[in-house]
């Protein structure tokens, strides 16, 4: 079994990983992100792609999402792990809160969606988006770190790379959704269609515009609060990992 990992700043470290090697995959989408950093934890192959680039040079609308899936897939990942960062829409869920979304609100406008967009036409069931099996090992296991997490939330992703209005935010409330970001859309439906199982781990950094008299969010305060709390996440995957297998054989899509 073979795990990916997709990850933003300060997640793509390739110190958690024994005797990491570089390599790149091409795909018929193009290149992806970044090249797979390989190794092991704990026994277990594991490939981190950065999600934004190494560099974080590359700008959600821009991010190549088919060519980064098809590069784990052709890889031989079974199971992804994706971190991200969110603006949070609720009160409850504070800045360096972990929230494990099992539901997905698409308010993008550019993005290639689907890897069938040729002659043949396949309808993805989506009503579960997200691998309960995995948010359930990953919530157990945040519990049992002691890690303040949340479940049972929805991710709106918009397109950027631009943060929202006031009315937008407000909007994106009514419409019961969670937490804000720019990546998870099309990641999830793709990983879906690779018949992959996804979960993802979002890290709020901030309350996006909607709460009075909190400062608007920039991209300093949401890149300080994932660096400060990065380890988090890191500390999470790396003990989830190695219990995966045990629920391989329940985990189908």
């Amino acid at each position: 079994m073979k795990i990916g990992i997709i990850g933003g700043s300060g997640l793509d470290d390739p110190e958690i990983l024994k005797n990491p090697e570089e390599i790149m995959v091409d795909s018929p989408y193009g290149r992806p992100s970044s090249t797979l950093t390989c190794g092991r934890i704990e026994g277990v192959e594991v490939a981190i792609l950065a999600r934004h680039g190494k560099n974080h040079s590359i700008p959600p609308s821009k991010v190549n999402f088919r060519a980064n899936i098809w590069a784990l897939k052709e890889f031989g990942c079974s199971h992804i792990l994706a971190a991200t960062a969110v603006g949070s829409l609720r009160e409850e869920i504070a800045p360096g809160h972990l929230v494990i979304p099992d539901q997905f609100i698409d308010f993008t406008r550019q993005r290639k969606l689907t890897f069938f967009d040729g002659d043949t036409v396949v309808h993805t069931p989506m009503a579960e988006p997200f691998c309960p099996k995995l948010q359930r090992l990953l919530a157990q296991t945040a519990e049992q770190l002691d890690l303040t997490h949340h479940t049972g939330k929805t991710v709106l992703t918009i397109e950027g790379p631009r943060f929202s209005t006031k009315a937008e935010s407000h909007m994106f409330r009514t419409w019961n959704a969670d937490v804000i970001n720019m990546s998870t859309v099309p990641e999830v439906n793709l990983a879906r269609e690779q018949k992959i199982h996804y979960a993802a781990v979002a890290m709020s950094t901030d309350y996006d515009c909607w709460r009075e008299g909190e400062e608007s969010v920039t991209w300093e305060m949401i890149l300080n609060t994932m660096r400060n709390n990065a380890d988090r996440v890191i500390r999470l995957f790396t003990t989830v990992i190695p219990l995966i297998q045990d629920f391989d054989d329940i985990c189908v899509q």
